[in-house]
């Protein structure tokens, strides 16, 4: 994955679960880390990478 930042909707795609469990990940706080970028949210690859790390395994 290059840096450029994730949307909403690309996290979503990479990660292969509903927009909808994004934003509530978000309002929880259970999910990576995500940015205010004016109107938008948007997420850091390598922080999303290190968060899938540090969930464990199923």
């Amino acid at each position: 994955m290059d840096n450029k930042l994730l949307s909403v909707d690309d996290l979503a795609g990479y990660l292969d679960v509903p927009v909808n469990t994004v934003y509530q990940w978000r309002k929880t706080g259970k999910g990576p880390k995500g940015y205010k970028i004016g109107k938008y949210v948007r997420y850091r690859p390598d922080e999303v990478d290190a968060w899938i790390s540090d969930q464990g395994t199923a």
